[in-house]
């Protein structure tokens, strides 16, 4: 059955924040509070809402830390208003890190990869030094860090994507300073034994921020899509905010990898075609489809973790709707059809 519109930003996070039954039972399984590093980025408020809702839900008096230079006005105040007790703090200054609470959970959100072509060495400062940091800090706690399935290389789209047990290869400079954030929580972990898991996420999508926006976009404002980077995985926002909440129960010293993403690997002309027959607009595409993408297969996830809730048609449905009605955006291009890495 198709699930009604979305209409307004605060229904829109208040859905991406609702907690699942699964996601209560894994709060109620944690000890002590949590700790998110990085909450001010795309997933970081909904996922922070989601904890102190599912906490709530558990009866469980604890509290949910975000971390952030709260750069965009407004957003620390919200989180408060929403149960979320904010820190303002630059994790690149060591004694500022040095002064954050040492608590048992920590999901770790931080990092750069957008303007990262022509300063690199910041790249590489928030995606390698800024992790040293944070492991040293709370080298007793749970630590689940986000990376990317970007660390792979691109691989055949028959093949169904990579796994975890499947070589990397990181593409440009960006991916290759996320796989070193990967070996600054491993070596950490075999020092003093942190207890961490991995996440290598390809792409998580909401209505003002994916994959589905950047093509429905270029569809309905009638320019070309760029086919080269012609397949994709996406998971829904909520989806992937419910995995990283249960993925402490799996945390192990060396870190566990997991992949997470939804399902599908979509095909950019496909997703582009369904979004023309909703706007009554035939899409304009330029180049090719390549035999290869930066994919991710994420069936062990799904095998622990439940299948994403939202199917493709419904996301489909749901950007469509939003572009209609002219609900805002984050005006942040995702640039998934980058081939060279460079963001």
């Amino acid at each position: 059955m198709t699930a009604p519109a979305i209409e307004t930003v605060a229904q829109l996070e208040d859905a991406l924040s609702e907690p699942t039954p699964a996601v209560v039972e894994a709060v109620r399984a944690l000890e002590g509070d949590l700790i998110l590093l990085g909450v001010g980025g795309k997933m970081g408020p909904t996922l922070a809402r989601m904890a102190r809702r599912a906490l709530d839900l558990a009866g469980l008096d604890r509290t949910v830390y975000g971390v952030s230079r709260f750069s965009s006005p407004g957003l620390a105040d919200e989180l408060n208003r929403h149960g979320v007790k904010t820190l303002s703090c630059d994790l690149l200054d060591a004694e500022a890190v040095g002064r954050l609470p040492r608590v048992p959970n920590v999901i770790y959100m931080a990092g750069r990869k957008f303007g990262s072509a022509g300063a690199e060495p910041l790249t590489w400062a928030m995606n390698t030094y800024v992790p040293s940091l944070v492991a040293e800090h709370f080298r007793d706690a749970s630590i689940v860090a986000f990376s990317t399935g970007n660390v792979y290389p691109f691989t055949s789209v028959a093949s169904g994507g990579p796994t975890e047990s499947d070589p990397v290869g990181p593409v440009g400079e960006y991916a290759q300073s996320v796989l070193g954030r990967e070996r600054i929580f491993e070596y950490f972990s075999q020092r003093y034994g942190t207890r961490g898991v991995i996440l290598r996420l390809n792409y998580a999508v909401e209505l003002r921020y994916g994959v589905l926006l950047d093509v429905a976009r270029k569809v309905h404002d009638r320019r070309p899509i760029d086919l080269r980077m012609g397949h994709a995985n996406i998971i829904w926002q909520r989806d992937a905010n419910a995995v990283t909440l249960q993925a402490f129960s799996i945390a192990a010293s060396p870190p566990t990898i997991l992949n997470l993403t939804g399902p599908e690997i979509v095909s950019i002309r496909q997703i582009a075609e369904a979004f023309g027959q909703r706007f009554g607009i035939e899409p304009i595409f330029e180049h090719e489809a390549a035999p290869t993408a930066l994919l991710n297969n994420a069936a062990r996830c799904h095998a622990l973790f439940g299948r994403p809730t939202v199917p493709i048609d419904q996301l489909i449905d749901w950007t469509a709707h939003w572009l209609t009605i002219d609900g805002p955006t984050h005006e942040k291009p995702t640039h998934f059809e980058q081939r060279d890495g460079r963001f």
